[in-house]
């Protein structure tokens, strides 16, 4: 990943509501939520959602998609492994870290 969009998806997440609307999708896997499940499960207005949907989408952590009438939201894994890949590359030296003394 380039800096500019660690960058963009770091800024997306530096929001309470977005960090925690991207948590749910990610526990949420694959299949997805739907905003109305999303706003009763975190207990956000849905124009206040919607609002923050989009700042996700806009970062590509989240993916949208149509099925019928509803839309489908999901964590943009890919973009997520990439963000984290990037955040502990030079972890360590190098080395595996497998407990905080490894790292100090």
């Amino acid at each position: 990943m380039e800096e500019i969009d660690i960058v963009k998806s770091l800024a997306a997440l530096a929001q309470p509501v977005r960090l925690r609307v991207f948590r749910a999708l990610v526990v949420a896997g694959p299949a997805g939520l739907t905003p109305s499940a999303l706003s009763g499960q975190l207990e956000v207005p849905s124009t206040s959602l919607s609002f923050h949907l989009k700042e996700l989408l806009h970062a590509d952590l989240v993916s949208q998609e149509r099925d019928g009438r509803h839309l489908i939201y999901r964590a943009a894994f890919d973009r997520m492994n990439g963000l984290l890949s990037y955040l502990t590359e030079n972890c360590c030296q190098g080395q595996p870290c497998t407990t905080t003394s490894a790292c100090c």
